[in-house]
């Protein structure tokens, strides 16, 4: 299995269309991006914007993968290692997507869950760009492009989230627990 995931990760590399870019964004940071009317942990109402804008609304290494469909490089993003305990959101909107405890080593490049947090957190569509029969995973509140599906994941689902970092929002469990509390 380690030999097929080297073998589709090479691949990847190679076809995908890696237009990340590591400039300065010009748009609102991620703080003020938060504070827009789209973005929040709670509502669960759908967001429907056009590609404009979100550009004016999100930063562009954001942009590029959430509308743009881009991929970041593999080893490089801030989560794809990450063991901290928390739960994973929506960068563009805010939607929760995964909890850390559904997160696994998968050794390619980017984070991996088995799950995501319910159902309703993402939906898929078929992708067959460079050549491959995948199936994309986005945001199930914005449509945001998230990464693909696979079917080598562990148990208890067989299945692999292979997730861009930059299209992740990460909570830390002791801070999530603080806010709730301090709402409550």
């Amino acid at each position: 299995m380690k030999w097929r995931n080297l073998i589709i990760l090479s691949l990847s590399i190679l076809v995908s269309n890696c237009t990340y870019s590591q400039q300065e964004p010009k748009n609102k940071s991620m703080e003020e991006q938060k504070k827009s009317e789209v973005y929040s942990r709670t509502d669960t109402g759908k967001v429907s914007l056009s590609n404009e804008e979100w550009k004016e609304r999100l930063a562009p290494e954001v942009y590029n993968i959430a509308r743009e469909k881009g991929t970041e490089w593999a080893f490089t993003g801030k989560y794809w290692n990450s063991k901290d305990a928390g739960t994973y959101y929506c960068a563009a909107c805010g939607n929760p997507l995964f909890v850390s405890n559904a997160k696994f080593e998968s050794s390619c490049g980017w984070p991996s869950f088995f799950e995501p947090i319910t159902k309703g957190s993402v939906i898929y569509a078929p992708d067959n760009t460079h050549g491959m029969h995948r199936t994309e995973v986005m945001c199930g509140r914005c449509k945001a492009h998230l990464g693909h599906v696979f079917d080598d994941g562990p148990p208890p689902t067989g299945l692999r989230y292979c997730i861009n970092s930059v299209i992740l929002d990460f909570e830390k469990a002791k801070e999530a627990d603080k806010n709730f509390k301090e709402k409550h």
